[in-house]
């Protein structure tokens, strides 16, 4: 443990049975200290249960004795030229981050690509626009970017969260207000339109707003004037507007809980985000934006996550998108104890879904069965890319074929 302490070595190889402290918790200690060590654990009592827990505990190999000296070294060469190109990878997303930032927002995939095209092209013109796509998919940094991007930039972005006003204050929210005009209003108050005048104003959450405020919010947006609860007078505005939701307006508009006037003068261009799920090959870069981030911001030295983490990442859904991975990085790297996050700095729900997929596992009967299997479900995942598969497991195109077995060999280099 001192040698490793002091030679920080990329590859350990640990027999499994040994005096004082088993290879189980020799490996456990490596990894505390440097959760980017590669642990190879060797035994001459193999079985499937202590297979499964060295790889789901760390271990990237787990090597039957006596060793195939042949192997060994093949897996030691392996194991040096994937972390070479783990850290070729790291530098190359590092300088990615600078030519894939668009405004503040990152992404190289094509969905992405072309929602940066649709808002460079929208921002010098628009007078309305409708934002959608799921929660947490960064609605209101487009609607930002737009306003940053149009003729009236230096003029002021007022955002209103729809769905967070009580129903009997919209109206004073969205117009403003006289005093005296109902109970409480002790001042004059000048609402977000008004708020807004030679500026963006965006409506989050549209579609929670109640029936009786859409007529309202449709004559603000088509006369680009507004009037205060309790009052005659109307005002002059000119307001830039861009309206966000998660929900599916055309289908509101057919249930008639959305008026169709509205929906039709909002959505003149409409700009979809997509899931994080649907562009995947924008994760590698966001990982290392957050990590950059939160590193910063936290003061800590975290500069990437191990093979394990990053793969286990990689595997999961993003049901929350962009803003649930952030929060997950976050808290990983206020986690994290070195420079490296592990699977131990991850939410714990990370770790369920771990320990659920054991089931599954514990049916193998060799740990290259085990590796078949991951380097299957990292293909599925990737709808059978082979290059973004490889590139995520840290191998060759040739090694991965051969981590795949014979049945998926014969498919398509693509």
């Amino acid at each position: 443990m001192e040698l490793v302490r002091q030679r920080r070595p990329q590859v350990v190889l640990v027999d499994l049975m040994m005096p004082v402290l088993s290879g189980m918790e020799v490996m456990e200690r490596i990894l505390e200290i440097d959760p980017g060590i590669d642990v190879l654990l060797m035994t001459a009592h193999y079985s499937t249960e202590s297979a499964v827990e060295a790889i789901q505990k760390g271990a990237c190999d787990y090597l039957n004795k006596p060793l195939p000296l042949d192997r060994l070294r093949e897996r030691a060469d392996r194991l040096v030229l994937e972390s070479q190109r783990r850290d070729k990878a790291r530098r190359l997303d590092e300088e990615l981050l600078e030519t894939c930032r668009f405004e503040g927002i990152i992404g190289r995939s094509p969905l992405m690509l072309d929602v940066f095209a649709r808002i460079g092209r929208v921002a010098p013109h628009f007078r309305t626009v409708l934002i959608t796509g799921a929660s947490g998919t960064g609605k209101e940094l487009a609607a930002r970017t737009l306003h940053r991007l149009s003729p009236v930039a230096s003029g002021p972005m007022v955002v209103l969260n729809c769905a967070a006003i009580p129903e009997n204050l919209v109206e004073s929210e969205l117009f403003g207000h006289v005093r005296g005009s109902f109970t409480g209003a002790i001042n004059d108050k000048t609402g977000v339109f008004e708020s807004a005048h030679g500026g963006t104003l965006l409506l989050d959450e549209i579609g929670e707003l109640p029936a009786p405020a859409q007529a309202k919010v449709l004559r603000a947006v088509q006369n680009q004037e507004v009037q205060r609860v309790g009052s005659n007078a109307i005002r002059k505005i000119n307001v830039r507007i861009v309206a966000a939701t998660n929900r599916d307006l055309r289908g509101m508009v057919k249930e008639k809980t959305f008026r169709e006037d509205l929906f039709f003068r909002l959505s003149m261009v409409e700009i979809k985000l997509p899931s994080l799920n649907e562009r995947r090959d924008d994760l590698p870069l966001l990982l290392r934006h957050f990590v950059e981030h939160f590193s910063g911001q936290y003061k800590k030295p975290v500069d990437g996550l191990t093979r394990r983490a990053e793969t286990l990442l990689f595997r999961y859904s993003w049901p929350g998108n962009i803003r649930e991975l952030e929060n997950v990085i976050g808290y990983a790297c206020m986690m994290a104890e070195g420079a490296t996050i592990d699977v131990r700095d991850l939410p714990d729900h990370f770790h369920g879904e771990t320990a659920d997929r054991s089931a599954t596992v514990v049916e193998l009967v060799t740990a290259d069965e085990i590796q078949r299997l991951h380097a299957r479900r990292v293909l599925e995942y990737f709808e059978g890319d082979k290059l973004r598969t490889a590139e995520v497991l840290g191998v060759s195109r040739a090694t991965l074929y051969r981590m795949l077995g014979p049945a998926s060999t014969s498919q398509s280099a693509d």
